[in-house]
């Protein structure tokens, strides 16, 4: 495992007591020539952005689309029966080669086939289901309509998954297994509605969006829980980033929840603008890039609105505007050269998560 560490990370060290700052210096000198020398890039490589790694992403990406969202031919040719016990013997066989490659230490790959035997888990539900006739009296109940259509009846095949994806979780301990469950709540969060409308026809729109923005909240609040867990575990499998899609799509389903709510008083416009001012703010103190962009996008949408709606005739508006702006990139040069000042506490807090 990887793991990042600044100057600044020595300094706090140092006055911590910790270590002292010659060995401060030495080793900050020792790991910089260590990453300069070529031994250092025959290391494995990482989750990071590589091109290894994206042949890996990109074929996993390829054969989960395969048995999820294209699994139309597979009914007709199979039935029910014929595709589940197909489904069971493919989840097996990514569990046994993911098992093997976690042994000789391909991580990346190993995370992609175990990621796959989650993303079979409601085929199989859905096949049992299909095969007792559950299925029968529904016009969408292909198992493609999973993706695109909306159904509470999906509800029984996201429970089961998100169960067994916990419970392959804690026996694999990869971070991309993370991936399916996250998605899993983002479906549940739409069928959810679906079922307290009562009402497959009628089409709630509010409803859907509060729903969605209580499940992003919820799975926003398990990605902290998660975050902060990992941060202080012993264990260096435990350590490693659990929470990234948990973030991502918690993050998306709440801003974009809260984005379509439309307020009819400038009151609630400029609420709608400071929640995503301390969005970009909450993202960078976590370092949760998703939450700093989104907050972005909102204070530039309020802006937008701002320009065209209320100051659209105003010649003073660009200027204030860059200004601000302007405060902002010089806020950020007062940080830069004072932080070594405050890095106890801010690092402290950060390193929390």
């Amino acid at each position: 495992m990887a793991v990042s560490i600044t100057q600044t990370d020595l300094k706090i060290a140092v006055q911590d007591g910790i270590i002292t700052t010659t060995q401060a210096r030495e080793l900050w000198r020792r790991w910089s020539s260590n990453a300069a020398s070529p031994a250092s890039a025959a290391a494995p490589p990482s989750a990071g952005f590589s091109f290894t790694n994206t042949l890996y992403y990109f074929g996993g990406m390829v054969a989960i689309g395969a048995m999820s969202l294209f699994m139309t031919l597979g009914w007709s040719a199979f039935g029910s029966w014929g595709l589940l016990l197909i489904s069971v013997a493919y989840l097996f066989g990514c569990l046994k080669v993911a098992d093997y490659l976690k042994k000789q230490h391909f991580t990346v790959p190993a995370g992609i086939l175990a990621t796959l035997a989650i993303v079979l888990v409601p085929l199989i539900v859905w096949c049992a289901q299909h095969a007792m006739g559950m299925w029968a009296d529904t016009s969408d109940g292909s198992f493609s309509a999973y993706h695109t259509r909306i159904n509470w009846r999906w509800i029984t095949l996201e429970f089961a998954t998100l169960m067994a994806g916990v419970v392959m979780l804690w026996r694999y301990r990869l971070p991309f297994m993370v991936m399916p469950i996250a998605v899993t709540i983002w479906y549940m969060s739409m069928d959810f509605a679906n079922f307290l409308i009562e009402d497959t026809k009628h089409w709630d729109w509010e409803l859907m969006r509060d729903v969605s923005l209580v499940f992003g909240l919820i799975t926003v609040g398990i990605a902290i829980v998660v975050d902060l867990r990992s941060r202080r575990a012993t264990d260096p499998e435990w350590r490693q980033d659990y929470a990234f899609w948990l973030y991502l799509f918690g993050a998306i389903m709440a801003w974009s929840s809260l984005s379509f709510r439309n307020s009819g008083s400038e009151w609630g416009k400029a609420v709608y603008c400071l929640i995503n001012v301390g969005l970009v703010f909450f993202g960078a103190a976590i370092g949760r890039r998703v939450f700093t962009i989104l907050g972005a996008f909102g204070v530039t949408m309020y802006f937008g609105y701002l320009s065209h709606q209320v100051f659209k005739d105003s010649l003073l508006f660009p200027f204030a505007l860059t200004l601000l702006g302007l405060g902002v990139v010089a806020l950020g040069i007062w940080w830069q050269k004072n932080e070594a000042r405050y890095p106890i506490r801010f690092r402290a807090f950060r390193s929390g998560f």
